[in-house]
C-alpha cells in the first residue's frame, strides 16, 4: 500500500508557492487562512431515481427525507454525477423527451459544484420501441437528431459525454431486435463511432467526449486504435468495473491500465461496482442473466467491500493517466438488485463510505489551514489539485491549482 500512496502523492498533488502583493509590494508577515474547495480528480456516482425525483418535487413525508438523506452523503463525498439519457425512457414517446426533468436535475447538481455527465447518446440497449418499424437510415436520421437536441438543449450544463456506450458488442447483440443494432451492423463500429462523436462536437465543441465500454479484452483495444487511425477524436476512454463477481485485485487493475495507457488519452472508470454480499457465480457470462428477488448486504461483505473499495480507489488514484471514478449505485438495490451501493438501501452509510470519505475529505484534502506570509510576502503548502480558498481577513479569493509538482500563484489584494 505504501507504493500506492507515495504514487498518489507524486501524481496528485503540488507544492505550491502563494505570493501576495498589494499595489506592486510584497505583503509581508500577513496571517492567512487556505482551505481546500474541491478536487481537481472527478469522484463520481450516477444518479438516483429518488434525487431525480426531490429536486422536481416529487416526493413527500418518508420518501422525501430518505432522498434528503441520500443527497446528503452524496454531496459530501462526490464532486461529479453521471445523469440518465436511456433512450427509451428519455423519449419514451415520440417528440416527446424528458427534457425539462433533467435539466432541473442537471441545474441542481451545478449549483451544488458537481460535474454533470450525460450516459449515454447511442447505446443499444434501452432504445425506443419506436425505432424499429425504421428503416436503418430513417434510425440514423433519428438518433443523429435526438443527439443535435440533447447535446445543444444541456450546453453547458453537461459538456461530458458517453457518446457511444459498449460498441464491442453492439453488431453482435443478440437478446433482442433494436434500432441501434441493426444500424451498427450496417455501418460498423468505427463509423459509427465517428458518426456519433462528429454529431455530438458539432452541437457542442467544448464538450468532453467519451467512448465507454465494459468490455476490456483486447477487442476495445482493437476499436479505440481503428478510431483513432481512422481520424476520430476520443477525448477519454471510458471503462466499466462492475465487479459483481469478486473484486478485480490490484494486478488485474494495473494490468488493463497498462494496456489502455499506451494510447496517450484520459482514462475514466466510468462505472464501479463492489458488493457487499454473496458474490454472483463465476459462470455467468451476462451479468444480466443473473435475476435474483433479495441479494442482501451482510456484515462481513460489508467490512469485506470497505477493504476492496480503498484499494480500487487508491490503485486508480496512483495512475496519472486515470481522471475520474464514478460509483455505481450510490445506495443498494439498483442495477440487478445488486448490494454494491456504498449506502444500505434505508440510505445509512456502510464501512466503504465511511472509509472512502476519510480518504477523499480526510487524507487527499488539505483542511483550514493557517499560515504567514514570509518578508516576500509569501507562503507555501503542499496540496492536492483542485480549487482553494484564501481569506485575508474578511477578503475572499480564489485559486486553482491544475497541475502536479510545483505551481506559483500570484494574488493582488
Amino acid at each position: 500500500m505504501d507504493d500506492l500512496n507515495l504514487a498518489i502523492r507524486r501524481n496528485r498533488t503540488a507544492n505550491v508557492i502563494v505570493t501576495l502583493s498589494h499595489q506592486g509590494l510584497p505583503v509581508a508577515h500577513q496571517e492567512i487562512l487556505v482551505k481546500q474547495k474541491n478536487h481537481k480528480f472527478l469522484f463520481g456516482s450516477n444518479w438516483g431515481e429518488c434525487t431525480l425525483a426531490l429536486v422536481n418535487g416529487e416526493l413527500s413525508s418518508r420518501e422525501k427525507e430518505l432522498a434528503e438523506l441520500r443527497n446528503e452523503h452524496s454531496l459530501q463525498l462526490f464532486n461529479q454525477a453521471t445523469l440518465p439519457f436511456y433512450w427509451a425512457r428519455f423519449e419514451p414517446q415520440r417528440g416527446q423527451p424528458q427534457t425539462r426533468r433533467i435539466l432541473n436535475a442537471a441545474h441542481w447538481y451545478v449549483d451544488h459544484n458537481c460535474v454533470v455527465k450525460g450516459h449515454p447518446l447511442c447505446w443499444h440497449t434501452l432504445t425506443p420501441d419506436w425505432l424499429l418499424p425504421m428503416s436503418n437510415r430513417e434510425i440514423l436520421r433519428a438518433l443523429l437528431d435526438r443527439i443535435q437536441r440533447d447535446v445543444s438543449d444541456f450546453a453547458g450544463l453537461i459538456d461530458q459525454w458517453d457518446v457511444v456506450n459498449e460498441a464491442v458488442i453492439m453488431p453482435i447483440f443478440n437478446r433482442y431486435d433494436n434500432g441501434i443494432t441493426r444500424l451498427c451492423r450496417e455501418l460498423g463500429r468505427i463509423e459509427l463511432v465517428r458518426t456519433m462523436f462528429d454529431a455530438t462536437r458539432a452541437m457542442n465543441p467544448q464538450a468532453t467526449l467519451l467512448l465507454n465500454d465494459f468490455d476490456v479484452s483486447p477487442a476495445y483495444d482493437i476499436l479505440i486504435e481503428g478510431c483513432l487511425a481512422a481520424g476520430v477524436q476520443i477525448d477519454v476512454i471510458g471503462i466499466q468495473t462492475h465487479m459483481h463477481q469478486g473484486y478485480w485485485g490490484v494486478e488485474r487493475t494495473r494490468s488493463v491500465l497498462e494496456r489502455f495507457e499506451r494510447f496517450n488519452l484520459p482514462i475514466h472508470f466510468t462505472e464501479n461496482t463492489i458488493v457487499s454480499g454473496h458474490l454472483m457465480p463465476p459462470e455467468i457470462i451476462d451479468l444480466n442473466d443473473y435475476q435474483v428477488s433479495e441479494w442482501p448486504s451482510n456484515p462481513d461483505g460489508e467490512q469485506r467491500q470497505a477493504q476492496e473499495v480503498i484499494l480500487h480507489y487508491k490503485t486508480l488514484l496512483a495512475h496519472p493517466a486515470v481522471q475520474a471514478i464514478t460509483w455505481w449505485d450510490l445506495s443498494d438495490g439498483g442495477w440487478l438488485n445488486a448490494p454494491a451501493g456504498l449506502l444500505r438501501q434505508d440510505h445509512s452509510r456502510k464501512p466503504a463510505y465511511d472509509e472512502l470519505l476519510k480518504l477523499i475529505k480526510g487524507e487527499w484534502w488539505l483542511s483550514p489551514t493557517r499560515m504567514t506570509t514570509d518578508t516576500n510576502g509569501k507562503f507555501v503548502f503542499n496540496g492536492f489539485l483542485g480549487e482553494y480558498e484564501l481569506s485575508v481577513g474578511h477578503q475572499k479569493y480564489t485559486f486553482s491549482v491544475q497541475e502536479k509538482g510545483e505551481a506559483s500563484i500570484s494574488i493582488s489584494l
